[in-house]
């Protein structure tokens, strides 16, 4: 921890409003959690599904390879290890046991906790979809058993498979529904065969692919979807880096693949959710994306106001290669040209006499139905929030109405990210946000936007009820009177 004068549990006592963690994780802890998974597999599928998880295991994930081959050969990505807490025993224990955790959130200066899985996260990539559905109803039935008696501090996301919409349609009602979770991890794309390789080489599936993310170019509409988060009152969070599947990887480093893995996933799923039009149709509609810190995401919403700027239905007419004045074009060869120039100028008028191709939408943003630079503040800096660990620097950029185009403020909100090897002690991360306060990096308020208001306008945006029954109940209803009145 740098510059931090405050412990964890005494920034707590000196602010004024509950301190959300947005972003924390748990641990499985194996062999007790195989075991339940498995039961828990055979009981909705029988002991084939069993056996297909088993086999899934052995080779993970679709495109790791197996265990034993040679990294260098397969271009193998160089896998994860030694992830969680060992010699800080404490915090070890912590991420495998809820009542411990509960116990511990005061000294951790943490109200209310969001949880997301760490073994589970891997399970949504996995390529046969049927045993990702079964997967995910697993581990969300012993998320919600084990984290039920600790409500009114902790609550586990629910893992919901994307492979098909008719999928994640049907594991987010099973999650709300049947198991009482309220809120959802999606990954941020599914791998799909290239049908014009597959059609003849099905066993390259594995080794060969794209990532669909869902709202650009699909081969299914995930309307539905978006539609019944609505319904719902959920806000799909995205978890999910870019590591395995980098063209780039490297066989032996770890840091070289993880490091920027989650910005450039989430990047990915963001622009295609802005420029697939879906925060245009689904205005009401708010998405996260965790742990990947904000400077991605100030950096696209910059960069696509540049580029519609440049190429909007109307600017692009200037660049249509029908307006060029071919006549004056060769005069003006004849003028400056270089003698070989002049010499081919007839060859030239040819070249620029073919007829260009000409795509039938020119306006590459019709789907979200940009008209001005406002739209797409309005479209893009309400709806999407953005997931920061405590040490991060860079969250304060969101903050820098300056610099952020229409004088944006990001909506950042609290990770802990407890249980990762990046968090050496639980009890440091609240702490590490605060000190970008005493540095003066943060403002008071931007420390409360951070830990407290943007998580609330995330969850609660979408759910008025989201925090009722916990110890933020009163605070965050306050806070949604509150600026309900403002916006009225």
């Amino acid at each position: 921890m740098s510059g931090a004068h405050l412990s964890s549990a005494e920034v707590r006592e000196r602010v004024d409003h509950p301190i959300v963690d947005a972003d924390g994780h748990f641990a499985e802890l194996n062999p007790l959690f195989e075991e339940r998974v498995l039961a828990l597999l055979e009981q909705f599928g029988g002991p084939s599904l069993r056996e297909r998880y088993r086999t899934a295991m052995a080779q993970p994930y679709g495109w790791l390879g197996r265990p034993g081959d040679d990294p260098a050969g397969s271009r193998q990505c160089a896998r994860p290890w030694w992830n969680w807490p060992a010699r800080n025993t404490l915090d070890r224990a912590t991420t495998h046991l809820p009542a411990l955790l509960y116990e511990r959130l005061d000294e951790l200066g943490i109200d209310f906790s969001i949880l997301y899985p760490s073994l589970g996260l891997a399970f949504t990539d996995m390529l046969d979809g049927e045993l990702c559905q079964a997967l995910s109803r697993a581990v969300n039935t012993i998320y919600a058993e084990d984290y039920e008696a600790y409500a009114d501090r902790l609550t586990p996301a629910a893992l919901v498979p994307m492979h098909t919409p008719e999928m994640a349609v049907e594991e987010a009602e099973y999650a709300v529904g049947e198991l009482g979770l309220k809120t959802i991890l999606i990954d941020g794309f599914v791998a799909r065969a290239v049908p014009s390789i597959h059609r003849d080489h099905p066993e390259l599936l594995p080794f060969v692919q794209y990532l669909d993310v869902f709202a650009l170019d699909s081969p299914f509409d995930y309307d539905p979807f978006w539609r019944r988060c609505v319904e719902l009152q959920l806000a799909p969070v995205s978890h999910s880096g870019i590591i395995f599947q980098r063209p780039n990887r490297s066989v032996s480093n770890y840091m070289y693949n993880h490091i920027n893995a989650l910005s450039h996933g989430h990047e990915a799923l963001c622009k295609a959710l802005f420029m697939g039009g879906v925060t245009r149709r689904f205005p009401e509609l708010n998405f996260a994306f965790l742990e990947g810190g904000v400077g991605w995401a100030c950096t696209l919403y910059a960069d696509m106001i540049g580029h519609w700027e440049k190429r909007n239905a109307k600017a692009i007419q200037i660049l249509d290669p029908a307006t060029l004045d071919i006549d004056l074009m060769v005069r003006l060869v004849e003028q400056y040209g270089a003698p070989d120039l002049v010499e081919r100028r007839d060859d030239i008028r040819r070249a620029l006499s073919v007829a260009a191709p000409r795509p039938e939408q020119l306006d590459d943003w019709w789907r979200c139905e940009i008209g001005s630079v406002q739209d797409i503040h309005d479209l893009f800096v309400p709806r999407f929030y953005f997931g920061c660990e405590a040490d991060d620097p860079v969250t304060a950029w969101a903050f820098d109405e300056r610099v952020n185009p229409m004088g944006a403020r990001m909506q950042v909100v609290f990770g802990s990210d407890i249980s990762h090897w990046d968090v050496p002690d639980m009890r440091e991360s609240v702490a590490e946000a605060w000190a970008q306060v005493e540095d003066g990096r943060f403002t008071e308020r931007d420390f409360r936007d951070f830990t407290f208001r943007n998580a609330v306008r995330l969850h609660a945006g979408m759910n008025a009820g989201f925090f009722d029954g916990t110890v933020c109940e009163a605070a965050a209803r306050e806070l949604l009177t509150t600026e309900h009145a403002v916006a009225d």
